[in-house]
């Protein structure tokens, strides 16, 4: 099967990003009791993936910068029905890193949850250190950019649409 992956653009893919973040993090993972957004969203870019014959998002992640040059992803699911053979969750970290380095990324980092490391492994990340989020193992990870080009995504003045604490 075949997928978009793009920044979200529209208020339906922003309101279809949160909602499954929603799903993923809260009600499924039980990683926070009532929502996910938190203050990096007011800056953050959220990238989704998509079924292009109905525009579905069954995945998402972010990416920030938190100062020059120095990027995050984060919040990277896929939605339960989706996650065999982990291609929208592969197709999701090259958009994110590949977007980032034509932004002028010079390192791109994630914390990554114990489960996945080895995923990102084999995708050409490496394990700087064992931390912990929320009481669960992760690994503070960092992406080889030798492996993600810089893709010709323009990058956006702002946000289009953010979701208010209640809507989560």
């Amino acid at each position: 099967m075949a997928y978009l992956f793009q920044l979200a653009s529209s208020p339906q893919e922003y309101q279809s990003y949160f909602q499954l973040r929603h799903d993923i993090f809260v009600a499924e993972q039980g990683l926070f009791p009532i929502h996910d957004v938190d203050g990096i969203d007011q800056h953050a870019y959220p990238i989704v993936a998509m079924l292009p014959e109905n525009q579905q998002v069954v995945g998402v992640v972010r990416i920030y910068e938190t100062e020059p040059k120095l990027w995050y992803g984060g919040r990277l699911g896929t939605h339960c029905e989706y996650r065999k053979g982990w291609q929208i969750g592969k197709g999701l970290i090259y958009k994110a890193v590949t977007t980032a380095n034509a932004w002028g990324c010079t390192q791109f980092l994630a914390t990554v949850q114990l489960q996945n490391v080895r995923f990102f492994q084999r995708l050409h990340w490496n394990s700087l250190q064992e931390i912990t989020i929320c009481d669960r193992p992760h690994h503070l990870m960092e992406a080889d950019l030798r492996y993600y080009p810089p893709c010709v995504e323009l990058r956006p003045t702002e946000p289009l649409w953010l979701p208010t604490w209640e809507a989560c």
